[in-house]
């Protein structure tokens, strides 16, 4: 029996992205599979972006559509990595919905699953401002602080992950917790599970306005260095 790849993106307010996105990905777990799933899950947005989604759900089997009241990246994408588990994922992929990552570098991921617990794409051809990278940057330096690991790119929204391993992870993260994917690259280095980084490219976004700005950045990661203590101690 193949392996079951679930691709979660979480969405809000992509009406101008999310056709392409779901058009970009769709391929690729077509290619894996009809038991996978390409699953974007709608974090309350106040456009069109779950119309659009219900409409190509209909026309596309593999693509799941579902929503849930606006809680910010983290928590959608936790709330993805549930329902992938719930439903018999082997194996979680997750990407954002602003068309900044690349759907045909998805592949050495793939071929690199057996071999490690999870890949995360480190994105050495960055095109969306020097900001972002210093967020990057300074999230590196918080989580070597709070964890003492030294991660790549904790950030990246490309990473794949072993359903197992992924599964004992989860249980460290908060309820609606808003920095998920940092805290799970530090969970997966401080557990000295197999983490590989693949180097990706990264585009700038290519429609609407993104709805998360630095100073947000900068405020919930301050925020969040008690909460990652807590949970490396816990781990």
């Amino acid at each position: 029996m193949a392996d079951r790849l679930f691709i979660i993106i979480p969405a809000y307010n992509e009406e101008e992205n999310i056709l392409q996105v779901v058009n970009d990905w769709y391929p690729v777990v077509e290619k894996h599979g009809t038991d996978s799933r390409l699953v974007v899950i709608d974090d309350g947005s106040s456009d069109n972006t779950f119309k659009i989604l219900q409409d190509l759900s209909g026309k596309k089997p593999l693509l799941t559509a579902l929503s849930k009241p606006n809680g910010g990246h983290g928590s959608t994408v936790l709330f993805g990595y549930k329902y992938a588990l719930k439903e018999g994922a082997d194996y979680v992929f997750q990407t954002d919905s602003d068309g900044q990552t690349l759907a045909s570098e998805f592949e050495p991921f793939w071929i690199a699953k057996d071999k490690y617990d999870i890949s995360i794409g480190y994105r050495n051809k960055r095109r969306d401002g020097f900001m972002r990278l210093m967020v990057t940057r300074i999230l590196r330096l918080v989580v070597y602080i709070c964890f003492k690991v030294y991660v790549l790119d904790s950030n990246s929204p490309y990473r794949l992950m072993s359903a197992d391993t992924l599964r004992e992870n989860i249980r460290y993260i908060p309820d609606n917790f808003f920095l998920t994917n940092v805290a799970l690259s530090a969970i997966y280095k401080k557990r000295r599970q197999k983490v590989h980084f693949i180097p990706i490219s990264f585009r700038p976004r290519q429609g609407g306005t993104n709805s998360i700005n630095i100073f947000k950045i900068f405020s919930v990661g301050l925020s969040s260095i008690r909460s990652f203590i807590v949970i490396n101690d816990k781990i």
